[in-house]
């Protein structure tokens, strides 16, 4: 593989995903791991990603409020519309972190009158803006990496509540693997988050289709929707909808 083809996987990859590590891209591209930082010295001097020990972060991610910095941008405003969808006055939501979510908050109605409760401060922001949203931030130790906040504080909170929908994101998503991620911290969260709603909805671009992450947080099972930017009968999404209403 030739270092730009290599580095364009590498690129993909981290957009994907928001954070890569260079153990793994090493075996990914069967290369060493001196090559792979190499790499990403140059993507990060190029102003392309975000250099950190162990690997590589998402600019995308990092700085969510840089519109022209948003992945798929496009892709996640379709994903948005088909979950407003899913809204009704007097519900009781619990929202994740992400640049999808941030997107979502940012349209939710104004005229719409609900409670929300989120472990984002990000996504906490937006919503602030809706003054029919009352908004409840999920305290805890807030993860660098993640932008939400995690630990046994924001579990044992989450715990207490009981909420109609969950909406959150994915960092792997796959139809024998169900959904996946790469932090254990963000592991124990989003499986606290899913204890506390009736219902839940996992949000995704269809480039994630079939990827799969180190931690196993729940099988589609335990979905109740899934909601990507592609069409419902896209074949992509046929063995998915045998196990998950998709949207």
């Amino acid at each position: 593989m030739l270092k730009e083809e290599r580095q364009a996987y590498i690129i993909k990859q981290i957009n994907l995903h928001n954070k890569v590590l260079s153990s793994d891209l090493s075996v990914q591209l069967a290369v060493s791991e001196d090559t792979i930082r190499r790499d990403l010295n140059e993507l990060a001097e190029s102003g392309k990603i975000l250099k950190v020990y162990g690997g590589a972060l998402s600019k995308s991610f990092h700085y969510p409020f840089q519109q022209n910095e948003v992945y798929a941008k496009d892709a996640k405003k379709i994903i948005v519309q088909k979950t407003m969808n899913l809204l009704q006055n007097g519900m009781v939501l619990l929202a994740g972190g992400g640049t999808t979510m941030i997107e979502w908050a940012r349209s939710v109605p104004d005229n719409i009158e609900c409670t929300v409760f989120t472990v984002s401060p990000l996504v906490g922001l937006e919503l602030t803006e809706r003054a029919g949203v009352e908004v409840i931030l999920i305290g805890g130790q807030l993860s660098k990496n993640s932008h939400i906040n995690t630990g046994a504080l924001t579990i044992n909170l989450l715990a207490d509540i009981k909420v109609d929908l969950c909406i959150m994101g994915t960092n792997g998503l796959s139809y024998d693997a169900g959904v996946t991620e790469s932090d254990w911290e963000v592991v124990q969260v989003k499986k606290a988050m899913l204890k506390s709603a009736q219902k839940t909805a996992i949000i995704s671009i269809g480039e994630k289709l079939e990827s799969v992450q180190k931690m196993k947080i729940c099988g589609l099972n335990a979905v109740n929707y899934l909601i990507t930017d592609l069409d419902p009968k896209d074949p992509q999404l046929t063995r998915y909808a045998e196990a998950v209403q998709v949207l």
